[in-house]
């Protein structure tokens, strides 16, 4: 809102309410997809956003805004893309030229949306039909590790992507020995070490903990390679 008597901070923002139904409803929240929208860091509760301008802002007959408070459509992006999955079912009681609808339409998920004033619904009618899904391969989004498909170590070897006797290669350049039961047995400075890839990790660095998948290299050409990689071969097969 403009600001002309001059006897008031300006307005600057709009608020957002993020609410469930309750405390014990389960809702929605992507937080990997919203981290990589924004570079890999955590999205934060302020966000810039421009105002709806250019060829995004609508008109009517005369050439006139068909809508006062038409919403940009990289905030409704944001929101469904953070609180929604695709074929979920997006309300909007207050639908106006269907910002909500067309970016719902868009992203694969099903919207209502409600609206009182027939200039409004003409408007917004004929820009969804302009709207085409994207394909299903654009529309995965980023998730959570502990949501994806659990992997165990033994499966490499059971499957012959490592072989019992081969060695893996520490960041340090010390070696382990894979073992026919998915173990590793290794010894350094440190003593002799068994058992699992992030026990054994843990115990060559002195830590109490590690994550054996990204600690662990294995030779392929001449070249080291993160054990990971094998893993994420499988999980691409799941």
């Amino acid at each position: 809102m403009p600001n002309f008597r001059g006897k008031r901070l300006t307005n600057a923002h709009e608020t957002m309410i993020w609410a469930s139904r309750s405390e014990k409803a389960k809702y929605t929240f992507n937080y990997e997809a919203l981290k990589a929208l924004n570079d890999d860091v955590q999205m934060r509760s302020d966000w810039v956003l421009p105002i709806c301008t250019g060829h995004e802002r609508l008109k009517d007959g005369t050439g006139a805004k068909a809508h006062p408070t038409q919403k940009p459509e990289s905030l409704l992006h944001r929101v469904l893309v953070g609180t929604t999955r695709p074929g979920d079912v997006v309300l909007d009681p207050f639908f106006g030229t269907g910002t909500t609808g067309a970016v719902a339409k868009m992203l694969g998920r099903d919207y209502i949306g409600i609206e009182r004033e027939d200039a409004y619904i003409e408007v917004a009618q004929k820009r969804l039909d302009r709207v085409r899904k994207l394909d299903d391969a654009a529309l995965e989004i980023t998730q959570p590790k502990r949501a994806q498909p659990r992997v165990a170590f033994g499966q490499l070897v059971e499957r012959g992507m490592l072989r019992p006797g081969e060695k893996l290669i520490s960041p340090r350049g010390e070696m382990a020995t894979v073992r026919a039961d998915g173990t590793l047995v290794s010894s350094n400075a440190r003593g002799n070490h068994r058992g699992s890839i992030h026990q054994v990790g843990a115990a060559m660095e002195g830590a109490p903990s590690c994550n054996g998948w990204t600690y662990w290299q294995f030779k392929r050409d001449g070249r080291p390679v993160p054990i990971d990689f094998l893993r994420q071969q499988i999980r691409g097969e799941m």
